[in-house]
């Protein structure tokens, strides 16, 4: 299988030079979320309705590849308030509950002030 690549249509991907997601064989590699909603290009002000929007980007990106969120097999979080992690606790449980995938949060910066986490997700498409 050859390379991939992968786009949600947001204008960040060609200005930036990123792919959303890029799939090299049976592997999927889905570059750090935001909860912008593209079509609308807005942003909810609370964490846990961003983390929901997280989601449903990666899963539109990776469903896009073949792939589901079934497949994930590592996911990053990365928020600039590690109080807010616990928020978004409910959008992890709903999305990857049943997967439990490996797993790290990070507390650190993010390029825009309305952004209160990123999600980056690697997966492996399951034979069988």
């Amino acid at each position: 299988m050859s390379r991939q690549q992968i786009s949600s249509g947001s204008k960040f991907e060609a200005e930036m030079a990123y792919s959303r997601a890029v799939v090299d064989g049976d592997w999927i590699f889905v570059s750090g979320t935001t909860g912008f909603d593209y079509a609308a290009m807005a942003i909810s002000d609370d964490v846990a309705e961003q983390a929901e929007q997280c989601f449903r980007n990666i899963k539109t990106a990776m469903e896009k590849a073949g792939f589901s969120l079934a497949d994930t097999v590592r996911v990053h979080y990365i928020l600039p308030k590690a109080d807010d992690f616990q928020a978004c606790w409910p959008a992890m449980r709903k999305y990857l509950g049943d997967v439990r995938p490996a797993a790290t949060m990070f507390v650190v910066g993010l390029a825009d002030p309305r952004m209160k986490i990123e999600i980056e997700v690697t997966g492996r498409k399951r034979q069988g």
